[in-house]
């Protein structure tokens, strides 16, 4: 019968799909970031001008939180460290606090379409589920 383990040190080779996968996602994360940080507002279309002049720095801080917590957390989980859940956990909260910042800010509130919140939605259920799976691996001893 097996336990769900593979080969070479006690994880499923699932294991090692789901962490590239989170390194992948936050390593896009940090490209968004590095090109929402370098993009010359004046050279956009006047509507995204006004969404980044807009944006406070909490929520640019914010952002930056959770991107370079999660890409420690994806390293993490990796290198099956036990750290990757707390990391994981520091990048859902810091998420957290980005997109309540889209319902804080009226003027952000007021210049993004509803159908816009698919994305910050989808990116939270992401970073959910790879904090909800550095939790089992753990639980498990797959981190070390």
């Amino acid at each position: 019968m097996s336990d769900g383990r593979g080969r070479g040190g006690g994880v499923p080779g699932w294991y090692w799909l789901v962490a590239m996968a989170a390194l992948l996602f936050e390593l896009a994360g940090c490209y968004a970031l590095y090109l929402q940080l370098t993009t010359d507002a004046a050279a956009l279309p006047v509507d995204q001008r006004a969404l980044i002049e807009a944006t406070p720095m909490w929520i640019t801080g914010a952002y930056a939180l959770a991107v370079v917590s999660g890409l420690v957390g994806a390293i993490a989980l990796l290198q099956r460290r036990r750290f990757a859940k707390g990391a994981l956990l520091l990048s859902l909260v810091a998420i957290a606090v980005q997109f309540g910042g889209i319902l804080l800010v009226p003027a952000l509130r007021s210049s993004i379409p509803s159908d816009e919140l698919l994305g910050p939605i989808v990116i939270f259920v992401l970073a959910y589920g790879f904090w909800q799976f550095a939790k089992i691996a753990a639980k498990r001893d797959w981190l070390r």
